[in-house]
C-alpha cells in the first residue's frame, strides 16, 4: 500500500512539474486600456481566437470577429459582448480559403472602419479534410490570405501606427521546407498535409521577419506568435470518432486551455516596448529563436514575391484577377477549413530584399467590390 501511494505521488509530483513548466501559459500583461482602439481577430468565433477577441474586448477594444461561419460568428461576437460587457463586438464574413471573399472583406471594412490599430491572423486550418482543390488549400488558408489581407489593410495601419501585425505561427514550422518550385502544388494524403501544414507555419515566421523589413519606419510592427500546445478544435478534428473519447481526457491533462494559447499572441499585441524585436517569434510571452531556415532573409523574400504572384499582387499585375478557386459542393468539406493553429517550417533559396515597397493604398483603390462573401466558419 505504501508503495502504491509512493507510486502515485511521484507521479502527481511529475505532472505538476510538467504542467507548471510546459503546459499553463504565464500570463499577459501589457496595455491595460484599449479604448478608442479597433483590433481584427481572424478565426475569432472559437478557440484561440475567441478567447483572444475576448481580452482586448475587456480592455475596451472594438473588435471585429473576422470568421467564415455568420451563424458562428454573430453568435460568438453576441457571447463576447456578453461576457466583457462591451457592445463594441461585430462580425464580419472572411473566408481566407478565398481571395475574392479577402478582397470583399478589405473592402467593407475599409469602407466602415476608420481605425485599424491590431491585425491578429489567428485562422488556420491543420488538414484538406474532403476537399480537393487546383491550388495548396493549407498555404492558401494559412498564409497566402493572411498576405493578401495585411497588405490591403496596410494603408489604415500606418494611418493609426504605432499599430501592430501578429501572425499566430507554431513550432512546427522547424520542420518545414519551403519548395519554391512547387508551393502551390495540389496536397493529397496526410503525409503531405503534415509537410504542408509545417510548410505554411515556416510561411508565417519568414512573412513576418519579411514584413518587418518592409515596413521598417512606419511605426506598424509585426511578430509571429506560437500559442504552445493547446486543447482546441484542431487537436482533436481529424482524429477518428472511436479514438476521441480516448483523446479528450490526455489533451484535457497535458494541453494547454484556449485562454492559455491567447497568451503569447496578447503579449505581442499588446506588451510596451517590444518594438526594437519586430519581426522576431515569439512562445511563452518570450521572444525565441527559430531555425536556420526561418531566419534566411533571402527566402523570406524570395516567399514575399511568390506570396504577390499568388494573391494576385505580382509586379505589374495589380490590376489583374486572380485565377479564382473552384468551390467545393462538398459540405463536409466546409467544415474541414476551419478553426485557429499552431507550428512549424523551414525554406530555400533566395534574391535581394529592397526596403521599398509597393504602394499598397493604390492596390487597395483598385481592388473590384466583389458579392458577399461566403459565410463559412474558420
Amino acid at each position: 500500500m505504501e508503495a502504491l501511494l509512493l507510486g502515485a505521488g511521484l507521479l502527481l509530483g511529475a505532472y505538476v512539474l510538467i504542467y507548471y513548466n510546459l503546459v499553463k501559459a504565464p500570463p499577459c500583461g501589457g496595455i491595460g486600456s484599449l479604448r478608442g482602439r479597433t483590433a481584427v481577430v481572424t478565426g475569432a468565433n472559437s478557440g484561440i481566437g475567441k478567447m483572444t477577441a475576448l481580452e482586448l474586448a475587456r480592455r475596451g477594444a472594438r473588435v471585429v470577429l473576422a470568421c467564415r461561419s455568420r451563424e458562428r460568428g454573430e453568435a460568438a461576437a453576441f457571447d463576447l459582448r456578453q461576457e466583457s460587457g462591451n457592445n463594441e463586438i461585430i462580425f464580419m464574413a472572411l473566408d481566407l480559403a478565398s481571395l475574392a471573399s479577402v478582397r470583399a472583406f478589405a473592402t467593407a471594412f475599409l469602407s466602415s472602419e476608420p481605425r485599424l490599430d491590431i491585425l491578429i491572423h489567428n485562422a488556420g486550418i491543420s488538414s484538406c479534410g474532403r476537399t480537393r482543390e487546383t491550388f495548396n488549400l493549407l498555404l492558401r488558408v494559412n498564409h497566402v490570405g493572411p498576405f493578401l489581407l495585411t497588405h490591403l489593410l496596410l494603408p489604415r495601419l500606418k494611418t493609426c501606427a504605432p499599430s501592430r501585425v501578429v501572425v499566430v505561427s507554431s513550432a512546427a514550422h522547424r520542420r518545414g521546407r519551403l519548395d519554391f518550385t512547387c508551393l502551390d502544388r495540389p496536397v493529397v494524403g496526410w503525409q503531405q498535409e503534415l509537410r504542408a501544414y509545417a510548410d505554411s507555419k515556416l510561411a508565417n515566421v519568414l512573412f513576418a521577419r519579411e514584413l518587418a523589413n518592409q515596413l521598417e519606419g512606419t511605426g506598424v510592427t509585426c511578430y509571429a506568435a506560437h500559442p504552445g500546445p493547446v486543447n482546441s478544435d484542431l487537436f482533436l478534428r481529424h482524429v477518428p470518432g472511436w479514438l476521441r473519447p480516448l483523446l479528450r481526457p490526455v489533451a484535457w491533462l497535458v494541453l494547454r486551455a484556449p485562454k492559455g494559447g491567447a497568451q503569447t499572441p496578447l503579449y505581442c499585441a499588446l506588451q510596451e516596448g517590444l518594438e526594437p524585436l519586430t519581426g522576431r517569434y515569439f512562445a511563452n510571452c518570450h521572444v525565441e529563436e527559430v531555425s536556420p531556415a526561418a531566419r534566411d532573409d533571402r527566402a523570406a523574400h524570395r516567399l514575399w514575391e511568390a506570396s504577390k504572384r499568388l494573391a494576385g499582387l505580382g509586379p505589374g499585375d495589380e490590376d489583374e484577377e486572380p485565377q479564382e478557386e473552384p468551390q467545393s459542393e462538398d459540405p463536409g468539406a466546409q467544415s474541414s477549413r476551419n478553426s485557429p493553429h499552431t507550428e512549424e517550417a523551414t525554406s530555400s533559396e533566395p534574391s535581394p530584399s529592397p526596403k521599398s515597397s509597393p504602394d499598397w493604398a493604390k492596390v487597395t483603390q483598385r481592388i473590384p467590390v466583389k458579392a458577399e462573401p461566403q459565410s463559412q466558419d474558420l
